[in-house]
């Protein structure tokens, strides 16, 4: 029986830590010696960190990286492991080194590099042309790197096919959005399946900037079935033995392997075979390794559990302790407040109530309940009198004109202003409150509500909003958003009986037509064809068009959609198209 037993860390490192990161993958692999793992994989770039961004075209930057992949070389004596790094030659890779018992073995390059959506891989690394396959302990192994396996056919297909790959170890950065988890599982298991392969998928954790990578690392056999998924959005060392013989007696059953095996000898080529001595040594047996298969995370749950996560990477790898939020009684703050007191802690976050001649009671009611039931500190700074010296120092230019929108952004700014100073004074980050409903259509004042260092919702629809909100009270024996926070009409309260439906369409009428145009594409003539009145439509498309400006000068948010606004779906701000 060929036995392999596999290790996979599903670490958290942190973009140009190189020495915290190395320090992590070292304690990795002496734990995983001492459990008997013969083969021991982390993450893509794992050492520089993922996305180092422009960091690569520093070399002082990748001159570190890899002096450190020489102290985890060092530290592998006794094992096999694979490591991701940045590798320079003539240009710079994104690369895999192949560790056997202290000695640097191989190097493989990356070949497909992703340059859409939130990745530029393009602009940083040349290509790899090389299959990299080795034997270990009598079992063959094919090592590709994160989009390589996206693709049906090379490098996968070669290194199972031609190079003899009983398994496929890919390791990846592979970030979060609601649902992609199901959909890469399905692509994984058809590579497995079409290959007759196990595949091994190593995933990233962590927050970086925009970014969640949620781990959910997995392992499937040769006929695509799951037999292990990591847990998401936690670092842990998994271990899975895998019975390779099952790989080969399937293998026999299926002639058309041998058919294929004729067509492409070019492919042969491109293999790079590393063969490691046999040993001598008994393999080492650590504990017996149980099947587990963690379940997936409802969708509600899984977005939740990705703000939290995010939000707290976000504030804690940037340096900073305590936040600091705008607390309107309203359901974003509220959503906002209790995603930051479960990411850092009540001690943490601060909120800060600040009441105009237009807020209601029920909305000073509902922001106290709040941080009660969260157990933070409330600051309470009134902002009635400062908006009145604003008018009467502006009055003289504003004479003979209405009161309008401009007044109400004037309230904005000067609630931003006072969060901007509690933050300056104490060293707190400030974190929005906009959704992206509103952002997406410039419902937002510039330097004011949208001031801040990190945006926790910006990528979350007003209707995910209220099921998020929905979501997190019914997670323990009282609710921590009050009802009626859920359950009143959105307003911003910056004039009387003011409504967000003054200003735009309901939000369940809203959101679907900014899913079709923003997240689909989809010119007039298909969001029409859903069933929506065509002068709405046209509102919404020219201020999603209009408002690029203002969504340049929003800070970083988390992603949780396929395509978040900004980094992923960029106008140009100045443009005369409009799109019907």
């Amino acid at each position: 029986m060929k036995i392999l037993r596999l290790g996979m860390g599903q670490i958290n490192p942190t973009v140009g830590d190189l020495e915290e990161n190395t320090r992590k993958i070292i304690q990795y692999i002496h734990d995983a010696k001492k459990l008997g793992v013969d083969l021991l994989t982390f993450p893509e770039l794992s050492i520089p960190g993922y996305p180092p961004e422009d960091l690569l075209l520093m070399p002082r930057f990748v001159d570190a990286n890899l002096e450190y992949l020489q102290e985890i070389i060092t530290a592998s004596e006794s094992i096999t492991v694979l490591v991701g790094f940045v590798d320079r030659k003539d240009d710079i890779y994104n690369a895999a080194a192949l560790i056997h018992d202290g000695t640097l073995e191989a190097i493989y390059h990356k070949i497909h590099l992703p340059n859409y959506g939130v990745f530029d891989e393009r602009r940083y690394f040349q290509p790899g042309r090389e299959f990299l396959v080795f034997s270990l302990r009598g079992i063959t192994v094919g090592v590709n790197i994160c989009e390589d396996i996206w693709y049906p056919g090379n490098p996968t297909r070669a290194q199972a096919l031609y190079g003899g790959a009983e398994i496929i170890v890919n390791i990846s950065s592979s970030p979060y959005y609601a649902g992609k988890g199901s959909f890469r599982e399905r692509m994984l298991a058809t590579r497995a399946a079409d290959n007759i392969v196990f595949v091994a998928f190593n995933n990233l954790v962590g927050g970086q900037d925009e970014l969640v990578f949620d781990g959910e690392s997995l392992v499937f056999d040769g006929s695509g079935n799951l037999i292990h998924r990591g847990k998401k959005f936690q670092e842990e060392l998994i271990l899975v033995d895998l019975d390779v013989d099952a790989v080969f007696r399937r293998r026999l059953h299926d002639p058309r392997r041998r058919e294929v095996k004729l067509e492409d000898r070019a492919e042969r080529e491109l293999l790079h075979m590393v063969h490691f001595p046999a040993s001598d040594k008994p393999r080492k047996k650590g504990p017996k390794i149980p099947q587990r298969l963690n379940e997936p995370l409802p969708v509600t749950q899984e977005i939740y559990e990705a703000l939290v996560f995010g939000t707290r990477d976000y504030v804690r790898k940037n340096g900073f302790d305590k936040v600091v939020i705008g607390l309107s009684g309203g359901i974003d703050s509220s959503l906002v407040a209790t995603i930051a007191v479960d990411a850092l802690g009540v001690e943490n976050v601060i909120g800060v109530f600040m009441p105009s001649n237009y807020t209601s009671a029920d909305s000073r009611e509902d922001a106290t309940r709040l941080s009660e039931n969260l157990g933070i500190k409330l600051i309470t700074v009134p902002i009635t009198k400062t908006f009145k010296a604003y008018q009467k120092m502006l009055a003289p230019e504003f004479v003979g004109k209405e009161i309008d929108v401009t007044e109400e952004n004037i309230q904005a700014r000067i609630r931003g202003n006072i969060l901007m100073s509690l933050s300056n004074k104490f060293g707190w980050l400030v974190l929005t409150t906009g959704n992206k409903s509103e952002t997406s259509v410039g419902y937002c004042t510039l330097y004011g509500d949208m001031a801040g260092g990190f945006a926790v919702i910006k990528d979350v629809p007003k209707t995910s909003v209220y099921e998020l909100a929905r979501h997190r009270n019914g997670r323990g024996k009282s609710k921590v958003i009050p009802e009626r926070v859920i359950q009143k009409e959105p307003s911003a309260e910056l004039r009387p009986e003011q409504r967000d439906t003054d200003s735009l369409p309901p939000y369940p009428i809203l959101d679907p037509i900014l899913q079709a145009y923003v997240e689909e594409d989809k010119d007039l003539k298909g969001i029409l064809a859903l069933g929506f009145e065509e002068g709405m439509v046209k509102n919404i498309i020219d201020r999603v068009d209009r408002n690029e400006y203002k969504r340049r000068q929003s800070p970083p948010g988390i992603k949780i959609t396929p395509r978040a606004l900004g980094k992923d779906r960029r106008l140009p701000i100045t443009n005369k198209y409009r799109n019907y």
